[in-house]
């Protein structure tokens, strides 16, 4: 299974994977998890970090550059297409990194493994929520 996480999903996975969903946890544990992450996570990340609210030791960008090489995956491109498509999706309440990712998933076929109900409560796009 194709599976795009939504950035606090990857965090979690790295800095605190007991707040993840056990659902969650099962398909990122699972042999036949394709990960895919998209570039606005990785930039969603880096802002959190320089606001204070995620910490990591030493420095930021380098700290990413270890974790994607440490949990190799795909990089889903941030497109046109892609950038269109957040504004078309039904998402009510989403913040704009929310929108991106999810229109990602849905531009690239991916599943969207995600905590956010924000981001679930749309049929458009196929997601692996909490629900």
């Amino acid at each position: 299974m194709k599976l795009l996480l939504d950035t606090p999903v990857w965090v979690w996975s790295l800095l605190e994977p007991e707040r993840l969903a056990p659902a969650h946890r099962a398909a990122l544990e699972s042999h036949d998890a394709e990960l895919w992450l998209s570039p606005v996570s990785v930039w969603e990340l880096l802002a959190l970090i320089a606001e204070g609210r995620v910490a990591v030791n030493g420095d930021p960008a380098q700290w990413v550059a270890d974790a994607l090489r440490a949990v190799p995956m795909r990089e889903a491109a941030l497109t046109h297409e892609v950038a269109a498509r957040s504004h078309a999706l039904d998402l009510s309440g989403a913040d704009p990194a929310g929108r991106l990712i999810a229109a990602t998933a849905h531009v690239h076929g991916l599943t969207l493994v995600t905590e956010d109900g924000r981001l679930t409560a749309t049929k458009e796009v196929r997601s692996l929520g909490t629900n």
